[in-house]
């Protein structure tokens, strides 16, 4: 958004708040329905709830249905939303929304009898799709599902698909993809909408669909979902059961939601801690940090007592030895921390070679061992021109070669390895890596030191 449009925004923003203060209620309709939902629902978000109490009076529920559907919002809030409105508008509301975004929000009220209540007060098959969409698993395709598509029979014409696309459009979220199916709702090809177009009226679907569909499972992990859209540039992917019964349909909109959440989840295990606790009180994040910190330091202190327990070498070499702890120790890090980001990211990859958790781990010592002894030679040299001292060079540069090969090590095989327990990889966080790098570079350093310099 460029400065012109934020500009605009805040303007379109300020205006409704005037208007909501001096109750022109014809110009705040026409200027809030103006906008688009996304732009709607910032500016709900920023109103205190005396102003919220009031919009809901400004507006109707099927007109904050589309607003709801966008509305980008922090989970402990939902529940204060939905209380603030009276049971009736929050029903008409919910049953106005896609069934998807509607079960996202309900899940998020978290109130059991809450959310009963609202169900009981739908429309049975408004809550039928609702409590179904909510059964599935966590971050599973049945879980972002949306069962608002649009189906047909494959022995009816086009002129009858056609009829069908028009009367269901308005409940659908996609009219681009329509899915043909049997008596059974098995799923047995798809027609996009440009091909109803074309194709002669009177010709049958079943002619001219496509039988070989993509899909997923209910139960496929989100992840997976993702880039199956990633690989095959899809608008939308139909969802069927073990059956082979169409459920519905995963849509691009709720694809981009997963990459970001997946995103942000891998950054928070890398770094070892919640990147969006931003919003949290000082208590709570360090509750949430506290955890990893004490470890950290408990793991810490194993580089202390191998530092303690070679007090004899410090003794007699401490001048040459500790000016090059720290960068045999930062450089082992910052080599596990590399190898953690790309183990991550290649075990994220849809590859499911049998070998290539293996694979991937001996092309990262390969990668190690090619960087420790490029770095191990250059180290050496600048020892050896510095210090004049040829087996203390030799000890430093071999050193760094192992300490590196054994990061690059750690940040490939601890993560595979979790993957392998089914663990998310990304918890192997950065400082983790780090940390357990410091204490094993030091081993092999001081050990390296005793062998040739005593």
């Amino acid at each position: 958004m460029n400065e012109k449009e934020v500009k605009e925004k805040e303007l379109h923003f300020q205006q409704l708040m005037e208007d909501m203060e001096s109750e022109n209620l014809k110009a705040f309709r026409e200027l809030f329905l103006s906008l688009h939902a996304y732009e709607q629902g910032q500016f709900y978000l920023k109103l205190p709830k005396s102003m919220r109490v009031r919009l809901y009076s400004y507006m109707s529920p099927v007109e904050l249905a589309d607003m709801f559907d966008l509305l980008e919002e922090e989970k402990s809030d939902i529940a204060d939303y939905f209380l603030e409105m009276s049971p009736e508008y929050a029903v008409a509301m919910i049953s106005n929304m896609y069934s998807d975004n509607a079960a996202d929000l309900l899940h998020q009220v978290g109130n059991q009898e809450i959310i009963a209540d609202y169900l009981k007060r739908m429309n049975q098959d408004d809550a039928s799709a609702i409590q179904d969409l909510m059964h599935y698993q966590d971050d599973t395709a049945g879980a972002i599902m949306t069962r608002e598509f649009i189906s047909i029979i494959g022995h009816q014409s086009v002129r009858s698909a056609m009829h069908v696309l028009k009367s269901r459009a308005a409940m659908a979220e996609t009219i681009y993809y329509v899915y043909v199916i049997n008596q059974d709702e098995k799923l047995r090809g798809v027609i996009t909408l440009k091909d109803l177009i074309i194709n002669d009226e009177e010709a049958l679907i079943f002619e001219i669909m496509n039988e070989r569909v993509i899909s997923v499972n209910v139960d496929d992990d989100q992840e997976d979902v993702a880039q199956r859209f990633r690989d095959y540039d899809f608008l939308a992917l139909p969802v069927i059961d073990a059956k082979g019964r169409l459920q519905g349909i995963v849509t691009v909109d709720d694809i981009i939601d997963v990459i970001d959440d997946e995103a942000v989840s891998d950054y928070s295990g890398l770094a070892g801690v919640d990147v969006e606790e931003v919003s949290k009180n000082p208590f709570c994040a360090a509750s949430k940090r506290l955890p990893w910190l004490i470890g950290l330091v408990f793991l810490g202190l194993g580089t202390a007592f191998l530092i303690n327990h070679y007090e004899n070498i410090m003794e007699k070499e401490v001048a040459y030895l500790a000016v090059f702890l720290t960068v045999i120790t930062g450089t082992a890090g910052n080599a596990g921390t590399q190898s953690l980001a790309v183990a991550v990211r290649r075990l994220t990859l849809k590859d499911k070679e049998k070998n290539f958790s293996w694979q991937m781990i001996f092309s990262e010592l390969a990668t190690g061992m090619i960087t420790g002894l490029v770095v191990g030679c250059a180290i050496f040299l600048i020892v050896l021109l510095w210090k004049k001292n040829l087996w203390f060079g030799f000890a430093v540069g071999f050193s760094m070669f192992a300490a590196i090969n054994v990061g690059s090590l750690a940040g490939s095989f601890i993560p595979t390895g979790m993957k392998k327990l089914g663990v998310d990889p990304a918890v192997a966080s950065g400082p983790f890596i780090s940390t357990l790098s410091d204490l094993t570079s030091v081993f092999i350093y001081f050990n390296i030191a005793r062998l040739f310099l005593l």
